[in-house]
């Protein structure tokens, strides 16, 4: 009977071949096997369970597939947090993370904030700010009830207490200091050549018209409406499109209107504030 080890090695050289970081290799393994990391190092010479073997294999083939890792591990990590993922649903990727670490940036500890998140999908956003600024009222948006149901659930094992509306855009929430949002941003003809990982996850969230704007730009107008004076906002959006989102909202009257850039160096996230305020 194979070892962890041989068995881990095998799975590895497989994603090599057909170039998938074989790092993920553990990760399955750790799902198939329902060990913590500590225990498949420690057990890495022991023989593998029949069944083990059979399930790991399995996900592989899903994988090699197209199947996200994330839904074949049915979870992820964003921002320190363990969300469950689905089918369906949009999920949660590293540089939203760095949406999350702006708009903490704009919401002082200790205050009772009014935050919204449009397009919530799995909760992540909404979450990671609730975690990190309790105090803070957070409000969650989505069209799609499957998102909504697994926010709710992620909400309800984290312990955080996040409002969520199943209505378009903002809601018709108002007075708000800080909305945010990762709307879909990605052009239509894209759809033709994406990977297919994309064909999992809920096309709503992925494609936004011809340039990618066709959420974005009915989102800033309802933004005008829902925030306070002086309040903020912050967008993720492509690369290729949020300068042109920027150079609109400058010239609707948004004020400290700046593009940031992600952990690469791609222009990604777009700031503005609404009118005068600090």
């Amino acid at each position: 009977m194979e070892s962890y080890l041989t068995l881990l090695r095998a799975l590895q050289r497989q994603l090599e071949v057909h170039g998938k970081p074989p790092a993920e290799a553990r990760w399955m393994l750790e799902r198939a096997s329902g060990l913590e990391a500590s225990e498949l190092i420690r057990n890495l010479q022991q023989p593998v369970p029949g069944g083990v073997a059979e399930v790991v294999w399995g996900m592989l083939e899903r994988r090699l597939q197209g199947v996200p890792l994330q839904l074949l591990l049915g979870e992820t990590e964003f921002f320190g947090l363990r969300l469950e993922v689905a089918p369906g649903v949009f999920i949660p990727r590293p540089e939203t993370e760095g949406l999350v670490e702006l708009a903490l940036g704009y919401l002082p500890e200790r205050a009772a904030s009014r935050v919204l998140d449009v397009g919530t999908g799995s909760g992540a956003i909404a979450l990671a700010l609730k975690a990190r600024r309790p105090e803070a009222f957070v409000w969650a948006t989505d069209l799609n009830p499957k998102a909504l149901a697994l926010a709710r659930r992620n909400a309800r094992r984290l312990g955080l207490e996040v409002a969520l509306l199943e209505a378009p855009f903002t809601g018709g929430l108002n007075n708000l200091d800080l909305l945010v949002s990762n709307p879909p941003y990605l052009p239509e003809a894209y759809r033709e050549e994406a990977p297919a990982e994309l064909t999992y996850e809920d096309g709503a969230a992925l494609y936004a018209g011809p340039d990618g704007l066709g959420v974005a730009r009915p989102l800033l107008r309802e933004a005008e409406v829902a925030l306070r004076r002086g309040g903020w906002l912050l967008l993720e959006l492509a690369p290729e499109n949020v300068g042109v989102l920027a150079e609109e909202a400058a010239a609707r009257g948004w004020r400290a209107v700046r593009v940031e850039r992600d952990l690469a160096g791609r222009p990604r996230y777009l700031v503005a504030r609404w009118g005068d305020g600090p």
